[in-house]
Parts: structure tokens; sequence; C-alpha cells
């Protein structure tokens, strides 16, 4: 154990550093020694985040990040990590409620388009118009003549904003069912997350085979050449939020790239482009 007079004895950092690996127990200060090295490479590439930020509003790029996956899979930390030190000014995270009386009985992807980014701006989609692909059919939210509606539009829709100029990333985070049944048990217990859990969270788990038919009806007629689908496992949700960093900063020659001294290419154990050869957790 450590005592009040190893804070005062050890004034240098590295001494301490050493005085924690004798005196802690194994398996703790290698936890603890992951935690720091997180939280190092999260700053560094945050760093990086802010310079690409600049160099996309400097350029009038407009770059839409689209993040998708079941429940529990990790989006919403992932996104709090990627924004934390942005400017709020050129950059947005899109969260939408279900669609409003009026917004039913208007094309699907109009209430989406008005949230495209603009020039110089980034747009952070905390799900998107592939509730429609998953969700809704999953969960009785739309009919099958929308849905089939909807998967034979999309492609065309995302072509059209690619040749427009938007650039497009769509992440899919994946989550075994053991996982995602622990972290809604996790939530449940902790009354600040508990806000979080929703009847379809648990219908979420009854309805895992059919999540799981749709996803891979959306993977089979979505992912194209100008618009893939990247698959991101998020089992450790701490590698999940520092790997999708890496791969969005991988995908643009911004200025002063790498300067921070992270590693900026994905770790392809934990990144992935979908191919129907890719073995999946959900």
């Amino acid at each position: 154990m450590l005592s009040q007079n190893d804070f005062k004895l050890y004034k240098d950092r590295d001494k301490f550093w050493n005085a924690l690996k004798r005196k802690l127990p194994k398996e703790e200060f290698y936890e603890l020694d992951k935690a720091v090295h997180y939280n190092k490479e999260l700053l560094r590439l945050q760093a990086e985040l802010v310079d690409l930020q600049q160099w996309i509003a400097k350029h009038n790029r407009r770059v839409c990040v689209i993040f998708e996956g079941r429940d529990a899979a990790g989006k919403g930390g992932a996104i709090r990590r990627f924004t934390e030190h942005l400017n709020p000014r050129s950059m947005r995270v899109v969260a939408l409620n279900k669609p409003t009386d009026v917004e039913k009985g208007q094309w699907y992807f109009r209430r989406y388009i008005k949230e495209l980014p603009n020039p110089g701006e980034i747009v952070f989609f905390d799900r998107s118009w592939y509730n429609r692909a998953v969700v809704e059919p999953v969960m009785g939210f739309c009919d099958k003549a929308e849905y089939d509606q909807f998967m034979v539009q999309v492609p065309e829709f995302e072509h059209m904003l690619y040749e427009d100029g938007v650039e497009i990333i769509k992440f899919w985070f994946s989550i075994s069912k053991d996982e995602q049944a622990r972290r809604f048990d996790s939530r449940l217990k902790n009354p600040l997350k508990r806000w979080k859990f929703s009847p379809v969270d648990k219908e979420g788990q009854k309805k895992w085979d059919d999540y799981t038919y749709h996803k891979e009806q959306m993977f089979s007629k979505t992912h194209t050449s100008f618009s893939p689908w990247i698959v991101i496992k998020t089992n450790e949700k701490k590698y999940a939020r520092i790997e999708s960093i890496r791969y969005v900063l991988s995908k643009f020659d911004y200025d002063r790239k790498g300067s921070s001294g992270a590693t900026i290419l994905p770790d392809p154990n934990i990144v992935q482009r979908y191919h129907r050869m890719v073995k999946q957790m959900d």
C-alpha cells in the first residue's frame, strides 16, 4: 500500500512511478499503466484532431462521420472523445429524436439533409439515416415497403453526396452479446447512466438475431467503394475510441499531420473495412 509519506518522498515522476510498480499488486499496476498510456495517447490524437479541424475549415471541406451499432456499443463515448477539444463553431453532433408527424409524411432523407456539414465543418452523427436499415424494421417502426424503398435509395443518396464533395465515414461499432448485457446491467446500477437504458435497449437483447440479419443486409447492400463500412471492435471501449480516431485522421492529408508524435495508422485487428469474410462479434 502507498502511504502519505510516499507522496512526500517521491517528487520525481519516474521515481514515484517505480515506487508504484514495487508496491502495487502486479495486476493493479498493469491496469494503472494501461490507463496512463491510454490518456497520453488520447491527448496526442485529440491534438491531431484539432489540426485536422483547422485544415477542414481552411479548405472548406465537408466531412460527415456516422456512428452506427447496437445499443451500448460505445458510440456516444467515442463521439465525446472526438469532440472534447474541437472548436464548436465548425463542428456539430447530430442525435435526432424520433420523427414528428410532419416529418413522417416527408421524404425520409429530408430531415437528415439539413443536418449535413456546411463548407469547413465536420459533423458527427450519433445514429443516422441508417436507423431505417436496422432499428426501425427490427422494432416495427417502419413497414416493409418503407424499408425496401430505403435500401434501394440509400446508395444513390450517398453517391450524390459523394459527387457533391461531401466526405462520409461510416463506422459500425461491433459488440458481443455478452458484453452488451454486461453494459446494460452496469447502466441500470448507475443512477447517472440509468437514463441511457430504454425499452428499445431491453428488446435489443431479445431480438439479437433479427438485428444481426438486418445488419448483414445493410452491409451487403450499402457497402460501396465510395461509401464503405468500417467495422470497429468495441468490447474494449478505450481501444475502440483510440482506433476510430486514428482511422479518421488517416483519411486526410492535413497540415502538421503526425506532429503530436501519435501513431496515426489504425490497428487492423480492431478497425476493419467490411467484407463478407470478416468475422464480427455481433
